[in-house]
Parts: structure tokens; C-alpha cells; sequence
């Protein structure tokens, strides 16, 4: 039985490693998905996109020293699969998916805004 959460991780990724912690925390269940490892296919990229609270292009780390910005070819939907398809590196991450909503985690505490924090979580009451 896989979980109904994915977290599109790197491992040697700080903010990555500080989302799966928080949820982890939290008594969330969350796949997590080695997206190096085992890159997201087309269907699961578009799906991805779809669900995510950001226009497609946030996905691609354009600032990334592996990016080819294509003489500054703007990024369509297409183009971003396209793009992570060939470098997964170029992902942005952690990227968190209910299967309903999507969104990059940065900051990771952004997790909390699919997700229920812990109960005895009251930043107000410190």
C-alpha cells in the first residue's frame, strides 16, 4: 500500500531533508520519491504541473549551472516535462503532492499548507 503523500526528495538537498523531517514529525505518511533515482515519467510530470500552485516554469531550477535556457525560449508546459525528462537534477525540490494540490516546499514549512501540522504544534504559545 503506497501512501496517498509523495515528497519528490534529494537527499543531499538541506530543505528536502527539513520537509520529510517536518512531515515525518507530524505523523504524516509520505512516500518519498528519489526523483534521481527514478525520474517521474511524462504522465506523472503532467500531473504533477497540474496540481502544483505555481505556473509550470517554477519547477526548473533556471538558476542551475546545468540549465540550458535555450537562447531564452520561454518554458511552456511541454517544455518543462521535456526539460526534467532529460535532467532530473533541474527539478526544484522538495516538491510535496497530496494527489489533490501540489507545491515546492521552500521553505519547507510550507508543507503545513497541505497538510495538518501536529497537534501540540502552537507557535503562538511560546
Amino acid at each position: 500500500m503506497s501512501a496517498a503523500m509523495r515528497l519528490y526528495y534529494n537527499p543531499r538537498c538541506s530543505k528536502s531533508r527539513a520537509a520529510r523531517q517536518l512531515l515525518e514529525d507530524a505523523g504524516h505518511a509520505v512516500e518519498i520519491v528519489a526523483y534521481l533515482d527514478m525520474p517521474p515519467d511524462t504522465p506523472e510530470l503532467a500531473a504533477l504541473i497540474d496540481r502544483l500552485d505555481v505556473e509550470p516554469t517554477a519547477l526548473v531550477r533556471t538558476t542551475d549551472k546545468a540549465f540550458d535556457s535555450e537562447a531564452g525560449a520561454p518554458l511552456t508546459r511541454e517544455a518543462v516535462i521535456d526539460v526534467l525528462q532529460r535532467t532530473p537534477a533541474l527539478m526544484q525540490r522538495p516538491v510535496l503532492d497530496t494527489g489533490e494540490r501540489a507545491l515546492i516546499a521552500r521553505p519547507p514549512e510550507r508543507v503545513f499548507e497541505l497538510v495538518d501540522r501536529p497537534a501540540n504544534h502552537h507557535p503562538a504559545n511560546h
